[in-house]
């Protein structure tokens, strides 16, 4: 089976519209580097297009066909609803994407000064190769929550003449032990400590005694800046990531690099064809967006939290009035995309890819009947009957697809959230974007694929 480069198909008005979705895209990788900034640019684009907070909405009175919707958890998780015609209980067509990723993480107790410099010590999140983060230019993202319920935004590094910070590496002149080692220990987790000063505090500053001069500077500059204080790093969450913009890449501007695509590209073209859709639909529709995929979808705010179903459940009790059973039947009866990115065949790595079930660059959206890991372990494995309705949806809107998964099955895999959704009984396949550098700092995708990408869930939406 062949699946076509989408690029060739392209008339001048496409790659008109293909530019411009990209450019919004790129904007929307700026502004997102955390979840918590994924959240705040889509509630900004969500309300732009005619979106209302649900919980101030149901105030107003019961939800009707054609309003639009929105809930946040906790300022890292969203859900979009547009009401449909048909009863709630029905089901729904969700859009389902993460949109937190591999990043570095500073910990609760972290800055420490030896030898006249000064670091934080962190801890990385999500599975990366530590050894691609050093010797990087790299901003701070995040929050810190002081005592008084003041919530303090941070982010230093992304302005072309703001400071940036730095994981240090071994010079080659020295490092023949290093480069002996496995890829997983030339630098440990304990060993990616931030470099952050180097300046001390001057004298007539320093309290009596006070020896650790160049933290005691990184100490009042963030004082003077931001108000904090040491002990505000307990309530913080402060997310190291690469500084700077995403860009276009190749001599043809074809594709875009980026930090955080995985799996933003994803959580992008679902909020974008969900924001395009101003005709009320048969199904309820819905696009979610979660955190804590890269580490499990654990905790309150990631898929395996009940927040999600909690919110549907407010809505049929408005709707129908309060309903266990109603609830169930609602996302038993819903069909999802699990939208995630795939693993991208790079023909410099081809040992690692079964070519014929592989997915390419510009060859539009990627389906994975199963993810998981050698033999579907941990995978969704859709059924049949739905992989026919998708292509059904698919080739009639015209849509560039193809199927994939990820790797050579002895080599390795990954994991999604469709596996966490299909619990309900849900048709729930794995879908997205191919791309390569999965995980590194910087990740490379098509601009075709985000295009079909944005064709594929409008189609989704309107005709599950």
């Amino acid at each position: 089976m062949e699946f076509k480069n989408a690029w060739e198909s392209y008339t001048q008005d496409d790659l008109t519209a293909l530019n411009a979705l990209n450019e919004e895209y790129k904007a929307f990788l700026d502004n997102g580097k955390t979840e918590r900034e994924c959240v705040t640019e889509a509630v900004a684009m969500a309300e732009k297009a005619g979106y209302r907070e649900l919980y101030a909405a149901l105030k107003k009175g019961a939800p009707k066909a054609g309003d639009k919707l929105y809930a946040v958890c906790m300022n890292k998780a969203l859900a979009l609803f547009q009401m449909g015609k048909e009863p709630l209980e029905n089901g729904m067509n969700i859009l389902g994407a993460h949109i937190d990723s591999p990043r570095v993480d500073i910990k609760q107790n972290p800055l420490y000064e030896t030898e006249g410099l000064a670091y934080l010590d962190t801890h990385y999140y999500g599975g990366i190769k530590k050894y691609q983060w050093v010797t990087q230019p790299l901003a701070i993202h995040g929050v810190a929550a002081k005592k008084d319920g003041t919530v303090v935004n941070v982010c230093v590094g992304e302005d072309p003449a703001d400071l940036v910070f730095v994981f240090t590496d071994l010079l080659i002149h020295l490092s023949a032990a290093q480069m002996d080692k496995k890829a997983a220990q030339v630098i440990t987790g304990e060993g990616l400590d931030l470099l952050v000063g180097n300046r001390p505090l001057e004298k007539s500053k320093l309290k009596k005694d006070q020896k650790e001069a160049v933290r005691a500077n990184v100490l009042a500059l963030l004082k003077e800046k931001y108000g904090l204080e040491e002990a505000d790093f307990v309530s913080a969450e402060l997310e190291i990531v690469p500084a700077g913009k995403a860009r276009d890449c190749g001599f043809d501007r074809s594709m875009v690099l980026a930090y955080g695509q995985d799996d933003r590209i994803c959580a992008f073209t679902s909020l974008y064809a969900m924001l395009q859709e101003n005709k009320t639909l048969r199904r309820t529709t819905c696009c979610l967006l979660v955190d804590k995929e890269e580490i499990g979808s654990v905790g309150a705010t990631g898929m395996q939290s009940f927040w999600f179903e909690n919110v549907v459940a407010e809505l049929i009790a408005a709707t129908r009035g309060e309903s266990f059973l109603a609830t169930r039947r609602a996302l038993a009866n819903s069909n999802m995309l699990s939208s995630d990115v795939s693993a991208g065949y790079d023909p410099l790595y081809a040992d690692a890819f079964e070519k014929r079930s592989a997915a390419f660059l510009s060859r539009g959206m990627s389906f994975n009947k199963f993810t998981g890991s050698r033999g579907k372990g941990g995978s969704n494995d859709a059924n049949a009957e739905y992989l026919g309705d998708i292509r059904r949806i698919m080739d009639g809107a015209k849509v560039h697809y193809q199927f994939a998964e990820l790797g050579k099955v002895d080599v390795g895999g990954g994991g999604t959230i469709a596996y966490i959704m299909a619990k309900y009984g849900m048709n729930v396949i794995d879908s997205g974007v191919a791309v390569l550098n999965m995980h590194a700092p910087y990740e490379l995708s098509s601009k075709a694929d985000v295009y079909e990408a944005v064709k594929g869930y409008r189609a989704f939406l309107k005709n599950a």
